[in-house]
């Protein structure tokens, strides 16, 4: 039992979301699910709308908060990875066909790392600097009166 009238709030607050939540975490589950059986099936284009509408759900989820951001990319890259070895053992097999390419999920543009430099040489000690003048000292200020208690 809560004990006060904030935390009741946050009970009834926490369970409406996680009503919320539970909802969105299994229409996520179940376009991953339809998607699976699919490329497994070796239906491509079928596969590959599919995993676009997958990666959307999981995209939605991770924007609200429900999943983590790296889980939502950690399983839009497994999807992915599926479809696409789907898609090379079918190329593989049928050449011809052109219509099954290899589908890539949107990713965020992140920053190529740094190139790594070269380890710096040892630095002489540094030379003393000659010291920039002090500057002025600032006007004496009138002290400040002090407030009687009445």
């Amino acid at each position: 039992m809560t004990h006060s009238r904030s935390a009741e709030k946050r009970v009834r607050q926490a369970e409406r979301r996680r009503i919320r939540n539970r909802s969105v975490r299994g229409t996520v589950r179940t376009q991953v699910r339809k998607t699976l059986p699919l490329i497994a099936e070796g239906r491509l284009e079928e596969a590959g709308a599919s995993v676009r509408e997958a990666v959307s759900s999981l995209d939605r989820a991770a924007e609200k908060g429900i999943i983590h951001a790296n889980a939502a990319a950690r399983r839009k890259s497994r999807l992915v990875k599926k479809l696409n070895a789907a898609v090379a053992v079918a190329s593989s097999a049928a050449p011809v066909e052109e219509e099954a390419k290899p589908v890539r999920a949107k990713a965020k543009q992140v920053a190529a790392p740094a190139k790594a430099k070269a380890p710096a040489k040892a630095k002489a000690p540094a030379k003393a600097k000659a010291k920039a003048p002090a500057k002025a000292p600032a006007k004496a200020k009138a002290p400040a009166k002090a407030k009687s208690k009445k």
